[in-house]
């Protein structure tokens, strides 16, 4: 947001690399030195890191992530000198060996700060700047690029859209009180199974409304590769996993992903290509220092933080985020004068609905109606239908249930 209000063009420089919509979807290979990795084949030799990363190249790969240490719940834990002594020989092989951007995965600021006087370009924190304390000064300090997961207390602790939109908007305010700059935050919105209770549902949702993710305007990146929401759908191990995760990928480049984290660049490589050529660009029109664009927005919570970006107070945005998202709705099969009396309702609060022509001149006994309005609208409709005659209340309660639905993750993709 530039203060005016409009979603601003994703353009960001991450070490020379290009990133945003008007670029190519970029490409991170994985350098797992994680013996506890939850997928054993991603796992590299020392001795074969420079081959490995040199093949990704190759292959297409602009960025190079290094870990040591696994997140997978039921690894085995490791210390951080155990960590330290996996990170550390690596990066210093890389670093001028490899033309790509080199990122640490770690959530330790003792040993990214490490890593980055080795010459590592990037931090990223599967946390969020949550596990430890001092990352956030470190990147401050550092003025380095950083790629923050969505957690609250846990890395990938959020479950559901919602609570990922809330928890990378948490995390941006922190990084912006310690004069982060903002430009430099790539943002993750924590595909898998983190913490043991989360449900695979949570990131089918994630996926499927990956585009509301455009709302922080940064980079976008999506981590699918192998990840347990493809076992919950194929019920194959992670070896068997690829065709799936190329489809998850598909989907999330489509949705607005600018970085695919991914174990396997040469199969992955086409399938970004192709979703990105298919991906429409957002609308806008700009002219003598003006400038209109066209904001999608169909979540309230996501209207209420784009309100308060133009400087607007939280009680404002709370008052006016359901007059910002707009709903159609179909009623079948109800008596001609219930639909005239929905009819007049809507159009009572400056909406509207649309009948069947001879439902107007009372030739039908029935008609389909459909509503149109905002959220507002709609919910002071059900209101008023409620405490009516005839069949209106049992239709109050039908609107209402399916305005519930749209927000049942369950209901959605149980």
């Amino acid at each position: 947001m530039d203060g005016t209000g409009k979603i601003m063009a994703v353009d960001s420089d991450i070490c020379g690399l290009k990133v945003g919509d008007e670029h190519p979807v970029r490409l991170m290979g994985v350098i797992n030195l994680s013996q506890e990795s939850f997928y054993k084949n991603s796992v590299i030799d020392k001795d074969s890191i420079i081959n490995t990363a040199q093949d990704m190249v190759d292959k297409g790969a602009t960025m190079i992530d290094v870990g040591g240490r696994s997140t997978w719940p039921l690894a085995e834990k490791i210390t951080k000198k155990q960590e330290t002594e996996r990170l550390l020989p690596a990066l210093e092989e890389l670093k001028g060996n490899v033309d790509a951007v080199i990122s640490v995965d770690t959530m330790f600021a003792d040993i990214a700060e490490e890593s980055l006087k080795r010459g590592v370009d990037v931090v990223n924190d599967v946390s969020g700047l949550t596990a430890d304390s001092r990352m956030v000064d470190l990147i401050a300090d550092y003025d380095c690029p950083a790629v923050v997961m969505a957690s609250y207390q846990t890395p990938g602790d959020p479950f559901g859209m919602d609570a990922v939109m809330d928890s990378l908007s948490s995390i941006i305010k922190k990084a912006e009180s310690k004069d982060i700059d903002p430009n430099k935050l790539i943002l993750d919105p924590a595909f898998g199974k983190w913490v043991p209770e989360k449900d695979p549902i949570y990131d089918f949702e994630t996926a499927d409304q990956f585009e509301r993710l455009k709302i922080f305007e940064k980079p976008l990146l999506a981590a699918v590769s192998r990840k347990s929401m493809i076992k919950a759908v194929t019920g194959k191990p992670a070896e068997e996993r690829l065709y799936g995760s190329l489809a998850a990928t598909s989907l999330v480049v489509h949705k607005g992903a600018d970085i695919i984290r991914t174990h396997d660049i040469h199969q992955t490589k086409d399938v970004v290509d192709v979703a990105k050529a298919i991906r429409s660009r957002s609308p806008y029109v700009r002219k003598n220092g003006f400038e209109v664009s066209v904001l999608d927005v169909n979540h309230p919570s996501d209207a209420a933080y784009l309100i308060q970006s133009i400087g607007a107070t939280t009680s404002g945005s709370n008052v006016m985020k359901k007059k910002s998202v707009y709903r159609v709705l179909r009623i079948n099969n109800i008596t001609t004068t219930e639909a005239l009396i929905i009819k007049q309702e809507m159009l009572a609060r400056g909406a509207d609905a649309a009948i069947s022509r001879d439902a107007v001149s009372h030739e039908d006994e029935s008609t389909d109606v459909i509503l149109m309005g905002t959220l507002l609208q709609i919910e002071q409709l059900v209101d008023k239908l409620s405490c009516q005659a005839r069949n209106l209340p049992l239709i109050a309660d039908m609107i209402e249930e399916t305005l519930e639905q749209y927000t049942d993750t369950k209901y959605l993709y149980q």
